[in-house]
């Protein structure tokens, strides 16, 4: 019960401190307040040893939030524009695939030679499903989830900062479906979206907390069914809750306990979101999107950061949330192919 309390207790500061960095974001006009506010100064405290804490209940309810909102933006007409942009969402799963091979190559000779650790670390999808399919092949669980931890962090400070700096924010402003608040409406859409959060966890599938909420939110949306806005302190607290889970992984264990492993994968990260960058460039030739949005679409954060990002700087929400998703599934679902394969190939 006292360890229980203690634990609350030190959510609660904690909190303290993410919302009151997210106001000093806010007045200093940094891009993305309420996340990166939160993030970085849960991590400043994280790594000087202050006993900062996250809530996994919180970072839950809030990528439940974030996927609602960002499930409001697929009316008919945005479908019909992802349908059309299904050959790039393709051309995205594979590029992909490839930046994290070659990532993996840069990898292998810090992680020793050790193949499954290098090649799950490199993989750009989720931390907890690359550590867990890392842990089935025998590769070292620290430092696939500290290589992205690290990743994701580095790809939501750039990204941001740099799309600030260069003005280009503003420019795809999509609209959700609804605006207006609708208590009764947004009590029902809670309950709709609980159900297919249950549904997926109930059926082992991975982070079920955002697409749940926002598979079940795109349905209704898309069939025309009268729906609510999101409230905007939900959506920052949203926002707050996910920075403070990123932030809070960076402790004085995680930074000494392979300072070369974290160097080399901070090197590779930077050269691949400027990778990211110059391919965003050759795909929006084609497509005839903003390069900016594409930047989103194909660079290698998470789901819900690169979605914030878009839906916070007007970069057009539904295209990138459309290819973060298609590619999270497809990488999930082929890197244990894909591992197969490389061991073959090498034997």
């Amino acid at each position: 019960m006292k360890g229980c309390r203690a634990r609350s207790g030190r959510v609660a500061l904690t909190l303290a401190l993410a919302l009151a960095a997210a106001l000093a974001a806010l007045a200093l006009r940094v891009p993305l307040p309420w996340m990166l506010g939160p993030l970085l100064a849960s991590a400043g405290c994280g790594i000087a040893g202050l006993p900062v804490l996250a809530s996994d209940r919180l970072r839950n309810a809030g990528q439940w939030v974030i996927g609602i909102a960002l499930g409001l933006y697929f009316t008919p007409a945005v479908l019909g524009l992802i349908g059309r942009l299904a050959p790039a969402i393709g051309v995205g799963v594979l590029w992909a695939l490839a930046l994290g091979y070659v990532f993996y190559r840069w990898l292998l000779p810090a992680a020793g030679g050790d193949r499954a650790t290098a090649f799950f670390a490199a993989a750009i999808g989720g931390a907890s499903e690359m550590a867990v399919l890392a842990e089935r092949q025998g590769g070292r669980v620290d430092r696939v989830a500290a290589a992205h931890s690290l990743r994701v962090l580095l790809v939501v400070m750039i990204i941001p900062f740099g799309l600030q700096a260069s003005g280009l924010h503003g420019l795809d402003a999509a609209l959700p479906a609804v605006a207006e608040l609708q208590p009764l409406r947004l009590a029902a859409l809670v309950l709709a979206t609980a159900a297919g959060i249950a549904a997926l966890r109930h059926a082992g599938l991975p982070n079920p907390f955002v697409l749940g909420a926002l598979l079940v939110t795109l349905v209704l949306t898309a069939s025309g069914v009268p729906l609510s806005a999101m409230p905007r302190w939900a959506s920052n607290a949203a926002q707050l809750f996910i920075g403070v889970a990123l932030g809070t992984r960076f402790t004085p264990a995680f930074m000494q306990a392979a300072p070369r492993w974290l160097g080399v994968v901070a090197i590779g990260t930077l050269a691949m979101i400027a990778a990211s960058a110059a391919f965003a460039w050759v795909l929006a030739s084609w497509v005839g999107l903003h390069p900016a949005t594409l930047l989103l679409a194909t660079s290698p954060g998470g789901i819900a950061e690169m979605a914030i990002t878009a839906k916070v700087l007007q970069l057009g929400v539904p295209v990138v949330t459309a290819f973060q998703v298609v590619r999270y599934v497809a990488v999930l679902t082929l890197t244990p192919v894909l591992f197969r394969w490389e061991q073959r190939r090498v034997a």
